[in-house]
């Protein structure tokens, strides 16, 4: 804003005593001092506010000047209420200096005249930023800039002093300026952007954590690529929310103008064009993994699936110089039988999929360049190229992924629990109460011929995750050589008849005595029937738990000294 609009603003009651010649400087920013030498705090282009306290003799007045116009400050607004009538000697020293002196009456607070220029500068900020934004924003949609959405946040931070992140559903940064989110800030800011999504309510959302506030900014996938835009104005919001982008603010925008919720707007539509950017590159990953699972489940020879597999290497592991192994990521999302009919969840599980595979650690719209995942019918397969066995020995785990799982899986290549330890509590809040993901992994393997059986036990596995309660669960191929496997299958029927046949007794008999059978059965099969190992366990004595093992015995006619009997009561208890 100009000097000369302040004069034209009567609210702020200002009488101009010098530079009238000088009402055309730009001011920058407002500042109040009573200090005798503000220049550290001065940066140019500010209207300064001063109540004159500083004031000594004529001398005070000159130095304090000086110091002004040294520093380039726009003007100098000097308070009545202190001294009444401003003195001469520093309505002379800013003449001397061509500093614009004005007069403020002692009926208006600073405050005022700060607050009217702060919403000043700060919209016509916005404007130029807005301006520039546009202009971005048409470079981006005719042709690559080389900037990405790093360049308009920036703009947000220098301009507006905002600091934001672009994040992926699962809390990953994509973009950002300045400095990371600390610890899991991410995830919990997209979990907090699911649940309100799914609740209808529309965006900017508010969320608080750690004690500082964010505006939460929904960046929709434009779909140029894909459905006409009346099209997806009408689309469920469920096919929607578990792949669309979000503009994390560090400002509560609950009172921020219309101006410059626009802006942010204007923001979130730029980056939804890098959006479109990155789907358009995921196309030719996309068509490859197509292309192998069609042949696989065709039951295509292996020479056929390992030439298409020699075209996907280079792509997805370029420079790699040996054949990788591979593995196979079955995943599932499902939505509840009210209202779901219609929804498409193949694309939904695609796009999803493609996000969990990408390391958190990572940032960037590109960082699952090497993965490819294709989708039929509401199911999502992930081809995930690994470095081959002789470059895993010894790779450290962070670019294998080899780490351990909470059920105790080791080795080279993704581990199912592993992979949703990071993305878990955002996606539950996205999927909400009607919604459902289930994630099946395949062991490695290292040729065309394995490919086939790497799918069907990853889909077994996936229907194991689907057995388990939980909106988001996962297992892997470890799981599959044992009774777990068997479990998910069983009819219920036969199931709730298996159990209360052997468990039914024991539970009635611990209601009316507390005797504490069903805990003492579970500790004695963990023990593997030791009898010093469980007594030791459950702090008995041995002959306490004989008397316990000897009723448990007698109540369901069985005998826990037979490896038959042991089995059936260690599956009920699995399946009750």
């Amino acid at each position: 804003m100009r000097l000369r609009a302040l004069l034209e603003t009567d609210a702020l009651g200002l009488r101009l005593l010098g530079g009238e010649d000088e009402l055309d400087r730009t001011v920058r920013g407002v500042m109040t001092t009573d200090l005798r030498d503000p220049s550290r705090y001065l940066s140019g282009g500010e209207l300064v506010l001063t109540g004159l306290a500083w004031r000594r003799d004529a001398a005070d007045c000159e130095r304090f000047v000086r110091i002004l116009a040294g520093a380039g400050v726009a003007g100098l607004a000097a308070g009545e209420a202190e001294l009444g009538a401003i003195p001469d000697d520093l309505v002379e020293a800013c003449s001397r200096h061509h500093l614009p002196l004005f007069a403020v009456h002692e009926s208006v607070a600073f405050a005022t005249i700060t607050e009217h220029v702060v919403r000043q500068v700060s919209g016509e900020r916005a404007g130029d930023l807005a301006a520039v934004v546009d202009r971005h924003r048409r470079l981006m949609t005719s042709g690559p800039t080389g900037g990405g959405p790093e360049v308009v946040l920036d703009l947000l931070g220098s301009d507006l002093d905002l600091h934001a992140w672009v994040l992926s559903p699962t809390g990953r940064r994509i973009a950002g300026a300045g400095a990371p989110l600390p610890g899991d800030r991410g995830a919990l800011l997209a979990g907090e952007h699911l649940a309100a999504t799914r609740t209808g309510r529309r965006g900017p959302h508010r969320a608080v954590i750690g004690g500082t506030t964010y505006s939460l900014f929904p960046i929709r996938n434009t779909g140029r690529t894909t459905a006409p835009a009346t099209a997806r104005d009408t689309r469920d919001v469920r096919e929607t929310v578990l792949s669309d982008w979000l503009l994390a603010v560090e400002a509560d925008a609950g009172d921020w103008p219309a101006a410059r919720l626009d802006l942010l707007q204007g923001v979130t539509q730029l980056i939804a064009v890098e959006r479109d950017r990155r789907d358009a590159a995921r196309t030719v990953r996309r068509r490859l993994a197509q292309e192998v699972l069609e042949l696989v489940q065709t039951g295509a020879p292996p020479a056929e699936i390992a030439a298409r597999l020699r075209v996907a290497a280079p792509v997805l592991l370029p420079g790699l110089g040996s054949a990788p192994h591979w593995q196979v990521v079955v995943a599932r999302v499902e939505w509840g039988e009210g209202g779901a009919a219609g929804l498409d969840a193949g694309p939904v599980a695609q796009s999803l999929l493609e996000e969990i595979l990408v390391d958190p650690a990572t940032s960037g719209p590109d960082t699952a360049d090497r993965i490819a995942v294709a989708h039929t019918g509401d199911e999502a397969i992930a081809l995930v190229p690994l470095p081959a066995a002789a470059d895993l020995d010894g790779a450290p785990a962070e670019s294998t992924g080899e780490e351990p799982a909470e059920d105790g899986a080791t080795g080279p290549g993704l581990h199912a629990e592993v992979l949703l330890t990071a993305v878990q509590n955002p996606l539950s809040a996205g999927l909400a109460d009607d919604g459902r993901l289930t994630l099946g992994v395949s062991a490695p393997v290292h040729s065309a011929e394995g490919l086939r059986g790497a799918l069907e036990e990853a889909r077994h596995a996936r229907r194991v995750a689907a057995a388990r309660p939980g909106r988001v669960c996962a297992a892997g191929h470890h799981e599959l050589a044992s009774h777990v496997l068997l479990l998910p299958f069983v009819p219920d029927d036969v199931r709730r008849a298996f159990t209360a046949r052997l468990l039914d007794p024991l539970r009635d008999y611990d209601r009316r005595h507390r005797a504490e059978l069903i805990p003492t059965l579970e500790a004695f099969l963990d023990s593997d029937g030791s009898w010093t190992r469980c007594a030791s366990r459950l702090h008995l004595h041995v002959n306490t738990l004989r008397y316990r093992i000897g009723r448990i015995e007698q109540l369901t006619g069985r005998d826990l000294s037979r490896l038959e009997d042991k089995l059936d009561f260690f599956l009920a208890l699995r399946m009750s």
